[in-house]
């Protein structure tokens, strides 16, 4: 479950931005799109030019749903850490630090570039 409250973990992988849930472009506003999406087993984490949205799916069927809108604005630091050099399943980390002193750290298993998933919030929080 994607439900970004205090000290929050979750564990992600890259999906392409092909497989983002249909429903998800219904909350785009205009000159907003995705540029990254990340999935645990049913629920969505989409990264827009934006904000961060996250999609719960809940129940057995799945056809109930929860929607989260991050606005970067919110964030007040984040930190990422890299995978390290041997790793079977390469794992990186990314932290983001809220005002009310919520966090929420993401796992990423696989084939990502965190340090430009770092730059993008970068160019989202510091223009």
């Amino acid at each position: 479950m994607i439900s970004i409250s205090k000290n929050s973990v979750f564990n992600l992988k890259p999906i392409e931005l092909s497989d983002v849930r249909e429903e998800v472009n219904a909350l785009l506003i205009d000159g907003e799109k995705a540029v990254a999406a990340f999935k645990t087993v049913r629920d969505q984490l989409i990264f827009t030019n934006k904000r961060i949205i996250s999609v719960d799916v809940q129940g057995i069927t799945g056809t109930r749903k929860s929607y989260a809108s991050l606005p970067y604005s919110k964030i007040q630091m984040y930190s990422i850490q890299t995978p390290g050099l041997i790793e079977i399943v390469p794992d990186s980390e990314l932290v983001l630090y809220f005002a009310d002193g919520y966090a929420a750290t993401f796992e990423i298993k696989g084939n990502c570039n965190i340090i430009e998933i770092g730059r993008m919030i970068s160019t989202f929080i510091l223009t």
